[in-house]
């Protein structure tokens, strides 16, 4: 089904402007989802114009650096944890959520990381981890992260054209058509050398935090990906207290796109138990 957004406006606690999307029902259980590094909000177009919206009210929006939102180009914008906290949190009130489901793919697990130090677990009622990467270990980054991310950021526009292309490919087992294909190459390119070379640095290990939890927590994980490893994700859903590892055959670093029938049904089970749980 097709779904028109609703603009949410977002100005966060540094000053910068964020551009948030609402989709579906506005009366439904929360879901917010948070893409990965050089993505959009677009990244979620297979949840947010599916059956989804009939039922769930969610929330996109691009991170700071991507899509539509501000883009300093000085490092510290990037390298402050709580900055990224307070921006997830300027989303969630800017919305008006009350207590939304998490859904984190890849870099967004550091993004979530960062709002559990900041702020804690009580105002979300669940997280869903996807393909995310949660701790800094080099055993958790794949074939393509520990070969290729310097292209990334290199000088000349040529190859960091190249290393997208590259990445974007490594990022799929079921690939996306041509037409996706552009689009997501686009949104990609968008993102500017100076906010990809100030993210590639910033270390982290989210293990406290996530023994911590005390919350409705699922693991999603391609078991294909080229990113990262599976073996950060059974880590990750090893150390959280509770949580469900759920692994897609077959699926590569985007099991939301790869698989969207079986992630959707996922999702919408976790968002209603979670929902419904009371809080801890």
């Amino acid at each position: 089904m097709e779904s028109k957004y609703q603009p949410i406006a977002v100005k966060t606690p540094d000053g910068l402007s964020i551009a948030a999307q609402g989709w579906g029902n506005p009366a439904g259980p929360e879901i917010l989802f948070i893409h990965g590094l050089m993505q959009s909000h677009l990244s979620w177009a297979r949840q947010v114009e599916s059956e989804l919206a009939r039922e769930f009210r969610m929330v996109t929006y691009d991170l700071r650096g991507h899509g539509d939102s501000d883009k300093p180009l000085a490092p510290e914008r990037y390298r402050n944890g709580k900055a990224w906290a307070d921006e997830l949190a300027a989303v969630i009130g800017a919305a008006g959520f009350q207590r939304p489901v998490l859904v984190g793919w890849s870099y967004a697990g550091r993004v979530v990381a960062d709002y559990l130090a900041a702020y804690g677990s009580a105002g979300i009622a669940g997280i869903n981890f996807v393909n995310a990467r949660t701790n800094s270990d080099p055993r958790f980054a794949g074939a393509f992260s520990s070969r290729h991310l310097v292209d990334l950021v290199a000088d000349d526009l040529a190859t960091r054209m190249a290393a997208t292309r590259t990445f974007l490919h490594a990022c799929f087992s079921r690939q996306p058509n041509q037409d996706e294909f552009e689009t997501m190459l686009a949104f990609n390119m968008m993102v500017p050398r100076e906010v990809r070379l100030a993210l590639s640095g910033r270390e982290f290990d989210g293990d406290s935090l996530l023994r911590r939890l005390a919350l409705p927590v699922l693991v999603t994980f391609g078991i294909e990906d080229k990113i990262l490893t599976l073996e950060g994700a059974r880590h990750a859903a090893a150390v959280t207290p509770g949580a469900r590892l759920s692994l897609y055959d077959g699926i590569g670093h985007a099991p939301f796109w790869e698989d969207t029938p079986r992630f959707n049904k996922e999702l919408a089970e976790f968002v209603r138990t979670a929902s419904s749980a009371r809080p801890r």
